[in-house]
């Protein structure tokens, strides 16, 4: 209850709009000026941050950790102002996105915090957005979010900008890529069909276009960044874990968990002439070991993280 309190009081100082926000563009303003306060944290900085809220609950720490993280809200909930929301409706419930990463994430993984909020971040936009676009109840499966919000993106690239049923050439391209059947796409071109056309101006006097608005799936700047250390980070542990395998957990592990097609445990089974149950006892032996070798050299780049943090404030 002690931390609940903790957690309401930070988010009511540090992340949620001020009252009468959501349709003025002064207080929109005003937020932005408060989260330019808060500075980008360093590697060394955000663990030091993490590991005070996770552990003892420090309010400090999570009022510096999600403020320095507002900002990135923001760049975010501009992706989906083609949706007719308001932009401050977005960003709080872009806040509560980073609340939530706040709440759960855990430093011991030994990962960034910033790609960890980020997708709570678009996960609680695209719920606010898909809740409060139409009345009626869409995407309810994760094939049709992600039809939902790349579909409109997808028509563009592909100038299929008319209103009315999408060619069955661009049918089958788009199931395709977004992995779901074309039944969904043309139900939800369908859906999306009141949407205004693309190339439309947003006004009469302007040159800007609804096309212009249209979330973007691909990360900003500083998110691919992160994504990037993170990536090889991950990488890097992957290939010191593989290290401490034989050679027969090592192709067996490689075979079944990181191809992109998996073989079977009979081909494996004739591969190293043991029965299959052998294949599928010695994967499972190999990924328990690669997992805690693994979590072990994440923990011990965390402890030199603490260390160069400590001599340099000595």
């Amino acid at each position: 209850m002690q931390r609940d309190a903790e957690t309401h009081t930070v988010q009511t100082r540090a992340t949620q709009p001020r009252a009468a926000e959501p349709r003025t563009a002064e207080p929109m303003q005003l937020y932005l000026q408060d989260a330019r306060k808060y500075q980008y944290l360093t590697p060394e900085r955000e663990h030091e941050l993490t590991v005070r809220w996770h552990d003892h609950q420090d309010p400090a720490a999570l009022d510096q950790l999600v403020g320095s993280h507002l900002r990135l809200v923001v760049k975010m909930a501009r992706g989906y102002l083609g949706y007719g929301l308001p932009l401050a409706d977005l960003v709080a419930e872009g806040n509560v996105g980073v609340m939530q990463a706040a709440q759960k994430f855990d430093p011991s993984k030994g990962f960034r915090f910033a790609t960890y909020a980020s997708w709570w971040v678009r996960a609680a936009i695209q719920e606010y957005v898909l809740h409060n676009w139409s009345l009626v109840k869409i995407g309810t499966t994760a094939g049709q979010k992600k039809l939902f919000f790349s579909l409109r993106r997808l028509k563009a690239r592909m100038q299929e900008l008319e209103s009315g049923d999408l060619s069955p050439d661009a049918v089958e391209s788009i199931a395709t890529e977004l992995n779901v059947s074309k039944a969904e796409v043309v139900e939800m071109n369908r859906r999306l069909g009141n949407d205004r056309s693309l190339n439309v101006g947003l006004s009469e006097d302007g040159d800007a276009e609804w096309l212009d608005l249209l979330a973007d799936d691909r990360p900003d700047q500083e998110t691919t960044l992160a994504d990037s250390e993170e990536r090889r980070r991950r990488q890097q542990f992957l290939k010191l874990g593989l290290g401490v395998l034989d050679d027969r957990e090592r192709r067996i592990l490689v075979a079944r968990r990181l191809r992109d097609e998996p073989l079977t445990l009979e081909e494996l089974s004739q591969t190293f002439h043991v029965s299959r149950e052998r294949v599928r006892q010695l994967e499972v032996r190999a990924f328990e070991k690669l997992q805690k070798a693994v979590i072990a050299n994440a923990r011990t780049e965390q402890v030199a993280m603490e260390k160069n943090r400590l001599l340099s404030r000595a």
